[in-house]
């Protein structure tokens, strides 16, 4: 936050630059930053103000992603992890207490049980003496209550004794976030929409709290925003029995605040300006006269209505017909039916499941064409497969100077030795050779800082899709209108605020995931980099919406992904079909709509659908209903590997390459890919809506 305040002093972020196109300053602020200091004082006015003014903007930017990046990694990671699990810990250590407790309370519980009925089968007056007289000869009275106290003192009555007990361990994290609440709280750089005003009020008095000296001056309920305090902080912040009756705990409070300002910047209810990654969703939303004007080229783009209303009736009757067809052809199948619906006994939901859907084997046929295709592929070095590719498809064209002027290195042996280094991921070391004047550090190090970028890459990337489509092999696997978009993990070995962290694939080291859309003609059309392991339904959505080349695809078949009643609408608006393949389908839900026209009902025992209650007009404006941003979207950060044909779907199996410059085309073998269409055919009635 001090970079961010720096930078602020030049007080370039003031300067409307709204007229200027969001891809022209990239690539100035791009040009400024691999530039010389005396080649931009060499440069003629007004260039380089431009570029100056550029190269501020973008590092004022990244210092602003660079500070919300590092407090998200310390709330996840330093904050609530480690408080969730010593909580755990605790409630662990509790247990064997508890099952004592439990176990006395059982024998008495039964006794007490047997007792009764005796008691009211006979008809008689119930005689206390007697009664625990029985309960005493299985378990003493002093163990009773002894038992009665322990789960009293264990469990509390509320639901949320977990989560509350959690927040308590979280409060005594203050002292690590104490240092930077003033950076927080005085930076100019946060902004907030009207869902996260009251936080980031509660942010700008973090500074006065943490200055306050609580023991001679108590926090008192009246000075704190209560509204700001959920549930299941409340014990923590206002029921500390270590500070005067109706005192507020200082330093819960506070963590408290910083979990919604966590929360609210997740949601992007308060955002960061000038930013890339936290920047207000708003800002570049058209409004007023501009969206008015542009309107009517966006719904026709988008291939929707004016009335929202007519629009979500379209598609209730779009998934009423899916579900019609799907029953038919489940009662057509009969007892051959893969698919069932299970509907619970007593009613409920209905449920999918898939106990009869085994897997499709690999048949000895495709097994030989592997192996003798395999044995008919060359050996060579992987420099001389890029020159024969280049040569059916110039892709190494694409490559050029980053001041966008027609600047081109004298050959490509350069180029072509900085793709095999980076794409095997073997550094620079084993391709540089003194004695060749393209081959040496120094001219390995210039191409790759002015021509090997991540633009030029998906440029390069695209000339090698269009080369694909025009194979007539590749035209029998498919047209290029089905992608299926998988992520990749790995996990990075230094230390950096651009990986993520997930227990589940890298244990106590954190990674990345690189999403890649294959299309139907084998073809990676687009990538991606995220941090850790995301819910990634909306960036398999960016990812799609930057492709590098091909036709756009209509169906998209993923894993999971995270998906959501709002992915399946945002893909539908976007003009995607949304085919997720999803796992443990017996635990999906099943629910159809009432038709608004046919009047039909939905399947028995499916659960309520309703549409959404949003009736108001695109022209009003809003963000949900047809506003579109005022710049072309830029492109995803990628990491800079050479162009690949490696599927990233997770049915594909590949032998990864040696770690030398042969081809390794003889020493993969790959299964056919899920992203075939028969692969999906169980996805589309659920992801036609």
């Amino acid at each position: 936050m001090e970079r961010v305040e720096e930078i602020s002093a030049f007080a370039l972020g003031r300067v409307n630059l709204s007229r200027v196109p969001v891809n022209r300053l990239s690539t100035l602020a791009r040009y400024g930053q691999l530039s010389k200091a005396q080649t931009i004082e060499r440069a003629p006015e007004p260039r380089r103000t431009a570029l100056l003014t550029a190269v501020v903007r973008q590092l004022e930017g990244q210092a602003a992603d660079d500070a919300l990046d590092l407090f998200a990694v310390l709330m996840a990671n330093r904050l609530i992890s480690p408080a969730r699990r010593a909580s755990d810990r605790d409630r662990l250590a509790m247990l064997p207490q508890l099952e004592k407790a439990a176990r006395i309370l059982a024998k008495a519980s039964k006794i007490l049980t047997e007792e009764l009925d005796l008691v009211a089968e006979a008809g008689t007056d119930l005689d206390v003496g007697a009664l625990w007289a029985a309960v005493e000869e299985a378990v003493p009275r002093t163990a009773v209550v002894g038992a009665v106290a322990t789960v009293e003192a264990l469990v509390p009555e509320d639901d949320g004794s977990a989560e509350a007990a959690m927040r308590e361990k979280l409060a005594l994290r203050y002292n690590t976030v104490r240092p930077f609440l003033s950076l927080l709280g005085e930076s100019d750089a946060l902004g907030a929409g009207p869902a996260g005003r009251r936080v980031l009020a509660a942010v700008r008095r973090q500074p006065a709290l943490s200055r306050r000296r609580v023991k001679d001056r108590p926090l008192l309920p009246r000075e704190v925003d209560a509204e700001l305090v959920p549930t299941m902080w409340k014990r923590a912040v206002f029921s500390n029995s270590k500070l005067p009756q109706g005192a507020v705990d200082r330093d819960a409070y506070v963590v408290c605040v910083l979990e919604q300002l966590h929360r609210a910047l997740n949601r992007r209810d308060v955002f960061a300006s000038p930013s890339n990654r936290w920047a207000d969703p708003r800002a570049r939303l058209l409004d007023g006269p501009r969206w008015e004007a542009m309107k009517a080229d966006v719904l026709a783009g988008l291939s929707l209505s004016e009335d929202a209303a007519e629009h979500l009736d379209q598609l209730v009757r779009a998934l009423d017909a899916a579900w019609r067809q799907m029953a038919d052809r489940l009662e057509e199948a009969g007892d051959d039916a893969k698919v069932e619906v299970v509907v619970p006994e007593g009613g409920g939901r209905a449920k999918l499941s898939v106990d009869k859907l085994g897997a499709v084997g690999e048949p000895e046929s495709l097994t030989w064409l592997k192996n003798t295709t395999e044995a008919m592929l060359p050996r060579i070095d992987l420099p001389d497969l890029l020159f024969e590719v280049h040569s059916w498809t110039g892709f190494l064209n694409s490559f050029g100077h980053v001041s966008d002027r027609r600047t081109r290195m004298d050959g490509l042996l350069s180029l072509v030795a900085l793709l095999v280094s980076q794409s095997c991921n073997i550094g620079l070391t084993p391709v540089i050779d003194p004695e060749n004047s393209a081959l040496t550090r120094s001219r390995l190090s210039h191409v790759d800082q002015d021509y090997v970028r991540a633009d030029t890459i998906a440029a390069a990337n695209a000339a090698l899709i269009t080369a694909q489509s025009r194979i007539e092999l590749a035209q029998m696997w498919g047209g290029g209108l089905l992608a299926s978009v998988d992520g990749l993990r790995f996990v990075v070995p230094v230390k950096s605020i651009n990986t993520g962290p997930s227990p589940k694939y890298y244990g106590y080291k954190r990674g990345v995931t690189w999403l890649n859309a294959v299309n139907d003609q084998v073809a990676g059309i687009g990538a991606m980099v995220v941090r850790g392991m995301p819910r990634d339904s909306l960036y398999t959505l960016d990812t799609l919406l930057n492709l590098d080349g091909g036709v756009k695809p209509e169906m998209v078949a993923t894993d999971n992904a995270s998906y959501s009643d709002m992915a399946f609408g945002l893909y539908k608006m976007l003009g995607f079909r949304f085919a997720p393949r999803f796992r443990d389908l017996e635990d999906q839900r099943s629910g159809g709509p009432t038709c608004p026209t046919t009047g039909r009902r939905r399947p028995p025992g499916a659960g309520r659908w309703r549409p959404s209650p949003a009736t108001r007009s695109t022209s009003s404006g809003s963000p949900r209903t047809g506003r579109t941003c005022s710049g072309s979207p830029g492109r995803s950060s990628r990491t800079r590997s050479g162009p690949t044909t490696c599927c990233g779907c997770s049915a594909v199996r590949a032998t990864p390459p040696r770690w030398g410059l042969r081809s390794p085309s003889t020493g993969g073998s790959t299964r056919p890919c899920a992203c075939s269409p028969w692969s999906t055919r169980w996805a589309t009635p659920t992801g036609g809506s």
